[in-house]
């Protein structure tokens, strides 16, 4: 019981760590109460630790500090019902094996029973992550009832050479050959070997890749567009995303002899078309804005 106790303990202070870190980066306070009650269910032991009234006064205190720290740096409490007095009543429940329980098994009920959904949270509008399951583990999404529709999608990225390897590729005068040309090869070679290289990306059939790729001497740079399209039940914007990234990375390749100060940067969806979201444009969502 008391190694149990530590190790929430020990287990809390490394949360408030991630606290921080997760607020720089904008999260939800909602979503994030959720997933750090989910995370603690998971880490915890499951056998040969016990609750006595002790221990559960214990989790409670831990969950409270939790909630203390949270507020303390997303500058509000989080929402009754998710780590407070939901959590809280079933915390104070007398264990139903006799005068002890499994803490593991009794934090995993808590998680399951007393946490509401994200979009329960938020609001049934706002879009969840499709890759999580219910248990908050990775899922393969099942496309299977959804119609086809023609989609496309554009992506784009840029690599920073510097003016020395800037000159040597506008002269085609790179040791390793034609940059420009070997980097288009590789990005629509890369579009078609996307589900290969993400894990849960589905193996779809695509009907056009195209990559384009310009030398600007404004900022001795490469500007890379790759434009992926398909018939089917699931969009190609990963398809676009990984052919600039594959080829930016044959750019860097072809380069790195010259030069290793050379960056691959700003690698993002532009446009996309088709499928239940329909139109989306990054210029006209950013004009918005």
């Amino acid at each position: 019981m008391a190694a149990g106790m530590l190790f929430i303990s020990t287990y809390s202070r490394s949360i408030k760590v991630q606290l921080h870190f997760y607020r720089c980066i904008g999260l939800n306070p909602l979503i994030l109460q959720v997933m750090l009650l989910r995370r603690l269910a998971a880490v915890v032991p499951r056998s040969k630790r016990f609750f006595s009234s002790d221990s559960r006064r214990d989790l409670s205190s831990t969950i409270a500090e939790l909630n203390k720290e949270m507020e303390s740096i997303f500058g509000q409490p989080p929402p009754d019902g998710i780590a407070s007095s939901g959590n809280k009543s079933f915390i104070d429940q007398e264990p139903q094996c006799g005068s002890h329980g499994i803490l593991g098994s009794t934090i995993n009920n808590l998680i399951t029973e007393e946490l509401p959904s994200t979009s329960q949270i938020l609001g049934e509008n706002v879009p969840s992550l499709t890759h999580v399951g219910s248990k908050g583990k990775a899922q393969m999404v099942d496309v299977s009832p959804k119609g086809n529709s023609f989609r496309t999608a554009i992506a784009s990225c840029k690599v920073i050479l510097g003016k020395k390897v800037f000159d040597l590729v506008l002269a085609n005068q790179m040791a390793k050959g034609d940059v420009l040309s070997v980097a288009k090869i590789a990005g629509i070679n890369g579009a078609k070997h996307t589900s290969s290289l993400i894990p849960l990306c589905h193996n779809i059939t695509l009907t056009h890749v195209r990559i384009d790729l310009k030398l600007n001497p404004e900022d001795f740079s490469v500007e890379i567009e790759g434009e992926a399209a398909s018939t089917g039940k699931t969009g190609v914007e990963m398809e676009a995303m990984t052919a600039v990234s594959v080829a930016g990375l044959t750019v860097y390749d072809m380069c790195k002899a010259a030069s290793k100060d050379i960056q691959i940067t700003d690698i993002r969806l532009e446009l996309k078309t088709g499928g239940k979201s329909g139109y989306w444009c990054r210029e006209k969502n950013d004009d918005v804005s």
